[in-house]
């Protein structure tokens, strides 16, 4: 199973899609090697969305636009340090439901999600586009296969037998808090109606961190990155870590798109942003109308899933 999207050829194009395939040197813990740059033939970046803009566009006028900027307003004003070190804790108890990860994927079937202003397809739809898109251009490396079908999986936080939680706490671009924030993260304005954007410990570069601290000692906004995370990592996955930077920090746009908080990496963080850079296009640019047959490629990615997870998972 392949997908097929029709791409406008032209120089600037090409030049496009030459800069996105371009991988670094890097051998990943357990032995997994980095993918091979992709093929010519392989899956190609289109260079609009399902709603006819350039990808990532939040003021084209479109039927998504408002709806996006309104869910951006609330995320701003009511993400705050302390509302993420509750949900964090709430969350990570992992006391919710037993489930296995291709149960997870069906509950997706009814979550569209308010902050993308690229698609509005159910999840699923979603997950399986970025992972046959993988897939396509790298058919050995199955783990990097199994990530893109699961990194949205913490969007079941929608799901009323998760608490429900609104669309503001569970999607849209991820930032840390406790420091300032970066003035590239998306409608920046709605800042200003935030408790922490008026605390003077959280309004400099570092805040409360250090330089050089990693990522993991940083406290991200809450939502289905962080959870999925968690659930990986508390279930005992077998994936490779590059493989739960991805999960965690897949949203964090201001990061590995704009370069902004580099200054609170560590070495190893570094190290996986090449992989997380490689993922990225393939979650972003498969976005499409494009549909995929489920039933067809769900023994592929069964058998993924028992390779690398429990039967059942707590959630």
């Amino acid at each position: 199973m392949t997908i097929l999207i029709e791409q406008i050829e032209n120089g600037a194009q090409a030049e496009e899609q030459k800069t996105l395939t371009i991988t670094n040197d890097l051998v990943l813990d357990g032995g997994f090697a980095e993918p091979k740059e992709a093929s010519n033939d392989g899956f190609l970046a289109p260079e609009i969305n399902a709603f006819g803009h350039s990808f990532r566009d939040y003021d084209a006028e479109s039927q998504r636009q408002k709806t996006v900027e309104e869910f951006y307003r609330l995320n701003h004003i009511h993400q705050t340090y302390d509302f993420v070190k509750r949900k964090r804790e709430e969350y990570g108890k992992l006391d919710k439901i037993e489930m296995s990860i291709w149960e997870c994927c069906e509950l997706l079937n009814d979550v569209i999600d308010e902050s993308d202003p690229d698609l509005d397809e159910p999840q699923i739809e979603h997950l399986l586009q970025t992972a046959e898109a993988i897939r396509k251009d790298y058919p050995d490396e199955d783990w990097l296969h199994l990530t893109g079908l699961i990194h949205d999986l913490g969007k079941v936080l929608l799901h009323p037998s998760f608490g429900g939680l609104p669309q503001w706490a569970v999607v849209g671009d991820t930032h840390p808090l406790g420091c300032a924030f970066d003035e590239s993260i998306v409608h920046h304005k709605y800042f200003e109606g935030n408790p922490d954007y008026h605390n003077p410990a959280y309004n400099t570069k570092c805040g409360i961190y250090s330089e050089g601290c990693g990522l993991d000692n940083v406290m991200i906004t809450w939502g289905h990155d962080d959870y999925m995370y968690l659930v990986a990592k508390e279930n005992k996955t077998t994936l490779p870590p590059a493989a739960l930077f991805i999960i965690r920090y897949h949203s964090f746009y201001p990061l590995h798109r704009c370069g902004a908080y580099t200054h609170l990496m560590n070495e190893q963080d570094k190290e996986s942003m090449k992989w997380l850079k490689i993922f990225n296009k393939y979650d972003l640019y498969s976005k499409s109308k494009v549909r995929i047959d489920v039933e067809e490629v769900k023994p592929y990615y069964m058998s993924l899933i028992e390779k690398y997870f429990p039967a059942k998972l707590r959630w």
